[in-house]
C-alpha cells in the first residue's frame, strides 16, 4: 500500500493517531524536567488540504472533517482540547484549510525546554519540514531514512521522552522492520516512550508483528486497534493499529472515553470497532 503523508493528511488514521500523540505530550509535560521528541517518519509537518494529493484522495472530509463537526461531550472534549487546539492554530478562520502533522503538533504542545528530533527521507518532503522549522532552535531536522533513526539517537540526552514511528508502509516487510526496529531501539532506551502507528489490512502479519514483540521480553506494551470498517486486505485502509511502550498510566482509561466518540464520528461501514488491549503487562 502507500500511505505517504501527502495523500492522506487529516483522516481517520491521523485522528486517532494524533489524538492520542497529543495526551501523550500533555503527560510528559506534567513533570518539569525536559524531554525529547523523536519522530522518525516525520512527513512535512503542515498539510495544505487544497493541495492536489489532499485533493485527490479526499480522505480528511471523513476523517477531521466529521469529527470537528459536532461539539464533544464533557469528558470526551477535555481529553480532545489539545489536540483541537493545534488544529485552530493553523486555520485561523472559520474554514479548515490545514492540518497538523504529526511534528507540528509536537511542536505546538511541548514547552521551550523540550527538544524535538524530526527525520525524513524523502528529499522534497525533507526541505519543506526543514523549511517550516527553521528558525526553531529546539528543532532539528534530519535527512535521513527514519530505520536508522532508531538506532543513531537513543538514548536521547534527555533520558525523558517519547518515539514515534509511523512508517509509509510502502514496501514489502515493513512490518519486520517496525518489530525490528522496536525491538533494538528498546534494548537501547528501555524507559523510553514508544508510540508506533501500523495500517491494519493482513490480520497474520500484525498478530506476527505483535508476537514478536511480546517473545523478545518487552514491557508494558499497550495495543489500541482503530476500524472504521471491517478490515479489508483488498480495499481502501478501513482499520489500523498503534503499539505503545511504556505509556502514560492514564492513557488506557483516556482512550477507552475518547475512541467511541471518534468512532461514532468516523464510522462508515458495517464491522467498525475499536479496542484498547494491555497486550504485556508492566
Amino acid at each position: 500500500m502507500n500511505y505517504r503523508h501527502l495523500y492522506h493528511a487529516g483522516n481517520f488514521a491521523d485522528v486517532v493517531k494524533h489524538a492520542t500523540l497529543a495526551r501523550i505530550l500533555v503527560y510528559l509535560m506534567k513533570k518539569p524536567a525536559a524531554f525529547r521528541v523523536i519522530d522518525t517518519h516525520a512527513g512535512i509537518g503542515l498539510y495544505d488540504l487544497s493541495a492536489d494529493e489532499a485533493e485527490r484522495t479526499g480522505e480528511w472530509r471523513d476523517g477531521i472533517g466529521r469529527v470537528l463537526g459536532e461539539a464533544p461531550p464533557a469528558g470526551v472534549a477535555d481529553l480532545i482540547a489539545p489536540y483541537f487546539a493545534t488544529i485552530a492554530a493553523v486555520n485561523p478562520g472559520p474554514d479548515l484549510l490545514a492540518y497538523p502533522g504529526s511534528p507540528e503538533i509536537a511542536h505546538r504542545l511541548t514547552r521551550p525546554v523540550d527538544r524535538l528530533t524530526l527525520v525524513e527521507k524523502h528529499p522534497h518532503d525533507f526541505a519543506t519540514l526543514a523549511a517550516l522549522y527553521a528558525s526553531d532552535r529546539r528543532v532539528k531536522t534530519v535527512e535521513l531514512d527514519g530505520w536508522l533513526a532508531l538506532g543513531g539517537f537513543l538514548p536521547p540526552k534527555e533520558r525523558r521522552g517519547l518515539v514515534l514511528i509511523d512508517p509509509a508502509f510502502e514496501e514489502p516487510g515493513e512490518f519486520d522492520r517496525l518489530a525490528a526496529g522496536l525491538i533494538a531501539a528498546h534494548k537501547r532506551w528501555p524507559i523510553g516512550l514508544y508510540c508506533a502507528w501500523y495500517p491494519l489490512k493482513n490480520k497474520a502479519a500484525v498478530t506476527a508483528y505483535s508476537d514478536r514483540l511480546a517473545e523478545a521480553g518487552i514491557r508494558n506494551i499497550l495495543e489500541i486497534t482503530f476500524a472504521v470498517a471491517r478490515p479489508d486486505a483488498s480495499g481502501p485502509l478501513g482499520a489500523c493499529g498503534m503499539t505503545l511502550i511504556n505509556p502514560p498510566w492514564t492513557l488506557a482509561d483516556e482512550l477507552r472515553t475518547l475512541l467511541p466518540w471518534l468512532l461514532d464520528r468516523m464510522r462508515r461501514g458495517p464491522g467498525a470497532f475499536w479496542s484498547v488491549e494491555q497486550r504485556v503487562p508492566e
